[in-house]
């Protein structure tokens, strides 16, 4: 009886010891985890974690060549953008030049023109040349109304406005549509050299209501 109890004893002592083992056990473990992921220095270059213990950094996301090349895209718009921007401001402070045709200009000989209308000079400076049989005259091509170019129409011996329909007879006088006036004269004068010059900047009118200056001196050339 007495060597039972003393074996019993000793038994619950090694059964109650038993959860103490395996509880230190338990607590070891957990700290050496603890110890494994513990992270020790400062960040890594490219990543927002520090290195772990062992000293290997932790790496961040890959530059892919994609990246790369929207990158280089970013800065080609921003440089094409600040060129752009340089430039129209530099422009700003240049002189702004506007590249006009002559206003005195020579035209060919008398002999070049024939009766009736001369388109020849035309689109290059607006005008165009009317010989009859006493004179030469230059009717400068702008609608009396809201200036703009009248077409020359042949076949009905006029000249009429794309416009507003002002209608002008063979020498540019006004019969029909809104235009107020025939249209302007070119002053004429011969050159050395026996050609025509044509000066648009001095023109001759006949006002509404008023003498007409088509027969003044300059305004045409004898046949």
């Amino acid at each position: 009886m007495p060597g039972e109890m003393i074996g019993e004893s000793e038994k619950t002592k090694g059964e109650a010891s038993l959860p103490a083992t395996q509880s230190g056990s338990s607590a070891a473990s957990v700290a050496a985890k603890l110890d494994a992921t513990r992270y020790v220095g400062s960040p890594a270059v490219g990543t927002s974690k520090a290195a772990p213990a062992g000293g290997i950094p932790s790496l961040g996301p890959k530059d892919t060549k994609l990246d790369r090349q929207r990158r280089r895209l970013v800065w080609s718009c921003v440089a094409g953008f600040l060129a752009s921007w340089f430039i129209a401001f530099f422009r700003f402070f240049l002189p702004r030049v506007l590249f006009e045709p002559a206003t005195v200009f020579k035209i060919g000989y008398p002999s070049d023109f024939g009766l009736g209308i001369d388109e020849k000079w035309l689109q290059k400076y607006r005008i165009w040349v009317d010989r009859t049989p006493d004179r030469l005259f230059v009717i400068y091509a702008r609608c009396t109304h809201l200036g703009c170019t009248p077409d020359w129409k042949p076949a009905e011996d006029k000249f009429k406005c794309p416009c507003h329909g002002s209608g002008y007879d063979s020498e540019g006088i006004n019969f029909e549509g809104p235009a107020p006036r025939p249209m302007d004269r070119a002053r004429l004068e011969m050159a050395p050299d026996g050609q025509i010059v044509v000066d648009v900047a001095r023109l001759y009118s006949w006002p509404k209501g008023q003498k007409d200056q088509f027969n003044d001196p300059g305004a045409y050339l004898s046949a």
